[in-house]
């Protein structure tokens, strides 16, 4: 086997490849990159959830496979100097690597022990611009359970109508949900989850660029998202996910518009006095035109007020900082409603000018006296 091609192309395929390849297994080939040269190369990264390939164009000299250690060749295509790279394997597995006076010499692994990724024979194909797609799992990510006590919760549902795509996050405290239409013709409708690890690649690698586009297709128990030259293949997670319809509230007794960056700059103010060893909720008190926040923890205590349009007649409610400022800063909008019943009911998030098709839903701590 033996290519040349830019040094930046490779190392952008490498890197993508390489999130996909497993950090630690006893299976030493799922910790390398599968590099497959024939018309074009190919560079894949699989560790028996998620696989990850890119194509790449290069001057192929001599066809062949061989798997490389992915950290290793990683860093060694990244220090190069800038140019033409160099990669050819031998019979032997003996891999050589050189980009100008740079040369590295050192042992593969035969393709004949890397695992066959999945094939994704899809039922439901589904074609949506890359920088919506991005948008939408920037704004459910943090929603994602990082527990494995409801594995179905580490991921995120992916709810297909006949021309919506809606995403919904959930970890238990908090749910975050997404909603777009899609110009793709008349879809078959269908639920299916992705992991969020997944998503979470899946986001860096999608562009902002108006023309760019991504096509899912959709298998019995994989995905796969075609990116461009990139695929990424996962697995679907089985399990029974919420009923997020059944839990989110549609009547309020009180509505409360906010600048959302005001408020984000108050909660940060006072959780400065909260960590692990001293947690403590928000307590947010609703008046007229005000939202007074205050925070006591054993360190002491910290106040601030967040101007607001609306009267919440003096109710308090308190929530846990971090998933109150999560929702805030995803939401990406200059103003946002907080939409609340009691204080031991769930707060709605939404776009104050309801154009924004994100909704956020946040479980307030039970307060106590003295916090």
């Amino acid at each position: 086997m033996k290519f040349t091609c830019e040094k930046y192309i490779l190392q952008n395929a490498v890197t993508v490849a390489s999130r996909a390849a497993a950090a630690k297994s006893p299976i030493p080939a799922l910790e390398g990159l599968l590099i497959s040269v024939g018309a074009q190369v190919r560079i894949t990264g699989y560790d028996l959830k998620k696989g990850i390939y890119t194509n790449i164009e290069a001057d192929v000299s001599e066809p062949g496979e061989i798997v490389v250690g992915a950290r290793l060749f990683g860093e060694m295509i990244r220090r190069m100097p800038d140019g033409i790279v160099t990669v050819s394997s031998d019979a032997n597995n003996s891999v050589e690597v050189r980009c100008g006076k740079s040369e590295f010499n050192f042992i593969g692994i035969s393709p004949d022990d890397y695992p066959e990724l999945p094939t994704v024979e899809g039922r439901n194909n589904i074609t949506l611009p890359q920088k919506i797609l991005k948008s939408m799992i920037n704004q459910t990510i943090f929603a994602v359970s990082d527990s494995d006590v409801r594995p179905i919760y580490t991921g995120e549902l992916f709810e297909v109508g006949s021309d919506t795509l809606t995403l919904v996050a959930v970890d238990g405290y908090r749910l975050a949900k997404r909603v777009e239409k899609i110009e793709s013709g008349k879809l078959e409708e269908c639920n299916f989850v992705v992991p969020g690890s997944t998503l979470t690649d899946i986001e860096r690698i999608c562009t902002d660029e108006d023309d760019g586009e991504l096509e899912i297709a959709v298998g019995d128990k994989h995905i796969s998202f075609i990116i461009g030259s990139t695929v990424v293949v996962s697995r679907r997670l089985e399990g029974e996910f919420l009923n997020y319809r059944k839990s989110l509230p549609t009547e309020f007794r009180f509505t409360l518009g906010v600048d959302r960056a005001e408020l984000i700059r108050a909660i940060d103010r006072v959780s400065l006095i909260v960590n692990q060893k001293n947690s403590s909720p928000v307590r947010m008190t609703c008046t007229d035109s005000a939202i007074d926040l205050l925070c006591l923890t054993p360190i002491g205590k910290a106040e601030d007020v967040c101007t607001c349009e609306g009267d919440g007649q003096g109710l308090e409610i308190g929530f846990n900082d971090r998933y109150l400022t999560d929702a805030l800063k995803a939401a990406g909008v200059d103003k946002v409603n907080l939409n609340l019943n009691t204080s031991s009911s769930p707060c709605i998030i939404t776009a104050d000018d309801g154009t924004e098709n994100f909704t956020y839903m946040i479980l307030p701590v039970r307060l106590r006296a003295g916090d």
